[in-house]
């Protein structure tokens, strides 16, 4: 094909995920961009209900429609005490994939200048003043160009930043006892045995018989299904489950790093989710990061054209790179880290912490309930990777 035949758009957007489908929605939202021709391109049709995000705001949020439960208490375990915290004045929103999806589509689908391709991106190719886009089937050109394809190798491939995954597999249930505290999500339950990595399980009840359960993990290696879905089982049955029956399933890994992904964004190609380091690097909480990240990027294209300016880095990655340096290092005690910051710690302090809206004060007060040796020597442990 020649490129005079090629079609050319104002923005392309390779890999259709969170973060893609937030930037145009708010894209469309905004009303400047209706004169600019908009190109998804994403093998997945986005029509399954593939995974589930939660998040917690203070207000009602744009995703308002998406979210099918909330929480106003959290439960924090491990195998010596239990805390309810009241997340007041937050809520625990819990968002299924599909229903995210349709929201978005239902207004996408209006909008005469954006397409949504099902192909899959085979080849991106950038010059001075054109990107060119090659997927299975075509290809394509376009001025600007936002990427949420992971490159893996990327991240993986070198030292300086360590690379966790935080790797799960979550069922769905619905049983015959009423055992689950439909006004209470789990947060964390380190009770599950740790066996030397970072272990949890975490539940969102929909109702006294029906839950989402998912074994968590913060660590380096993947286990086998089966080993997730044992001690899913092991969960369940100490809940006094007998009679169950599993509705849905879904798995996910999401890189926990803090890498520089953003080092490789160029004045007209921007990389925007995992890709571009959009996930709490701390927690793996991926939906609020690429919510907030998605409203600055719409508010930056409308007063810039170069993308290299649109990163900042802010004391929040400095904190989540110790807290990765200590867990790459010495996996096992993230059951302990945890558990003294939500053991006495003040709940909504903690939450708005892990939303990385707190002032210096109030980091100080959660930094203060973490173990502080860890944290003095993964800093001069830090320090000293930088210098080398």
């Amino acid at each position: 094909m020649s490129n005079s035949q090629m079609k050319h758009y104002d923005y392309i957007f390779t890999g259709a995920g969170l973060s893609a489908l937030m930037t145009v929605y708010k894209m469309v939202q905004s009303g400047t961009f209706k004169n600019t021709s908009i190109l998804l391109l994403d093998e997945n049709t986005k029509k399954t209900n593939d995974r589930t995000w939660c998040f917690w705001k203070t207000n009602n949020s744009v995703w308002e429609k998406s979210i099918s439960k909330k929480w106003d208490s959290a439960l924090f375990a491990n195998e010596n005490f239990r805390r309810d915290l009241n997340l007041q004045p937050y809520h625990y929103n819990m968002v299924k994939g599909l229903d995210f999806y349709n929201q978005v589509f239902d207004l996408l689908s209006k909008q005469e200048n954006i397409t949504f391709l099902p192909h899959k991106v085979s080849e991106i190719e950038e010059s001075e003043t054109i990107i060119l886009v090659q997927t299975e089937n075509e290809s394509f050109s376009c001025s600007k160009l936002f990427n949420s394809i992971y490159n893996k190798q990327k991240a993986e491939n070198q030292t300086k930043y360590p690379v966790l995954q935080q790797h799960f597999i979550g069922w769905f249930i619905k049983s015959e006892q009423a055992v689950f505290n439909m006004e209470q999500a789990t947060f964390m339950d380190f009770s599950v045995e740790q066996k030397g990595n970072t272990r949890f399980m975490y539940v969102l009840p929909i109702s006294k018989t029906e839950a989402l359960l998912e074994y968590t993990l913060f660590s380096h290696h993947h286990l086998k299904t089966e080993e997730y879905e044992n001690e899913i089982r092991q969960y369940i049955e100490k809940l006094g489950i007998t009679n169950y029956e599993i509705v849905e399933k879904e798995q996910g890994s999401i890189p926990m790093t803090c890498y520089p992904f953003w080092k490789a964004n160029t004045k007209n190609a921007i990389n925007i989710g995992t890709s571009g380091g959009w996930t709490k690097a701390s927690t793996g909480y991926t939906f609020k990061n690429s919510d907030k990240k998605s409203s600055e990027l719409v508010a930056f294209l409308q007063r810039e054209t170069d993308f290299t300016k649109f990163h900042r880095k802010t004391k929040f990655w400095f904190y989540d790179l110790l807290l990765l340096d200590i867990l790459h290092r010495k996996n096992e005690l993230g059951s302990h880290i945890f558990s003294l910051m939500f053991k006495k710690g003040n709940p909504v302090v903690i939450f708005k912490f892990l939303d990385e809206e707190t002032s210096f004060i109030e980091d100080i007060q959660v930094i203060l309930k973490c173990p502080k040796m860890l944290f003095i020597k993964a800093i001069f442990h830090v320090a000293f990777k930088a210098i080398k």
